[in-house]
């Protein structure tokens, strides 16, 4: 039985040139400058979260930008870069420079998960910010109503780590043997089936994630065989 699937987003929902390419073009070209207007209000935390990681105390704002640009070009995982990302590229995605992408299945498939009573959630490195608006401002139509919860680094943890999949379980409140999660990601797809999760890997032309035994692997959400409960009254 499953009464919730969780979704990850680059590889999986989305192609990941559009993540990288449009995203990551968009912060890298954005930081700089951002940092250096906003020091002392919405960027502190960054600033400052940035320097322990690094352990560069006495960087100024200037490093700091260089900093998350190296991070940026290496998909580092990093959550002062990821909620950088997500305030720079929210002004982008409301002025319509940026939209969500999806794969050609992912709107109706979802559509229908959720009229038929299936709790949706995101999990994603993204920051909550850059997940909502994602789905928001998807080109086609906004998706973000089907999505119950977002989880990121932030509130989840690292999505390599069986604990955090425990913490999103607790959140939605449904028994870890019926929750779903779907991802491009070997290593993922291993902490979620810890976590006692049913695990699905999605394996799309063109990304970078080789399939991995011993999960199953699909090409489309429409090779998801979920029982499609009539909705709740």
């Amino acid at each position: 039985m499953i009464s919730a699937i969780v979704l990850d987003i680059e590889g999986t929902t989305s192609p990941t040139r559009a993540v990288r390419e449009d995203l990551y073009g968009y912060t890298r070209r954005r930081l700089p400058q951002w940092l250096a207007d906003h020091r002392t209000d919405v960027a502190a935390a960054v600033l400052e979260q940035t320097r322990e990681l690094a352990e560069r105390g006495d960087a100024g704002v200037q490093e700091i930008a260089e900093i998350l640009r190296d991070w940026l070009d290496s998909d580092v995982k990093a959550a002062p870069l990821k909620a950088a990302q997500g305030l720079i590229c929210a002004d982008g995605f409301r002025a319509g420079d940026l939209h969500g992408e999806f794969f050609e299945d992912v709107p109706a498939v979802l559509r229908a998960w959720h009229a038929a009573g299936i709790v949706l959630s995101v999990y994603s490195s993204g920051s909550v910010r850059n997940q909502q608006d994602w789905f928001a401002y998807a080109r086609g139509g906004e998706l973000a109503s089907l999505i119950g919860d977002w989880f990121d680094l932030a509130n989840a943890g690292a999505k390599r780590e069986s604990r955090s999949y425990h913490r999103i379980g607790a959140a939605i409140g449904v028994p870890a043997a019926e929750i779903l999660f779907l991802s491009d990601h070997p290593d993922e797809l291993d902490a979620a089936a810890a976590a006692g999760w049913q695990a699905i890997g999605v394996s799309r032309t063109g990304e970078p994630n080789a399939p991995r035994p011993p999960h199953r692997w699909i090409g489309s959400f429409a090779e998801v065989d979920v029982p499609l409960r009539p909705p709740r009254s």
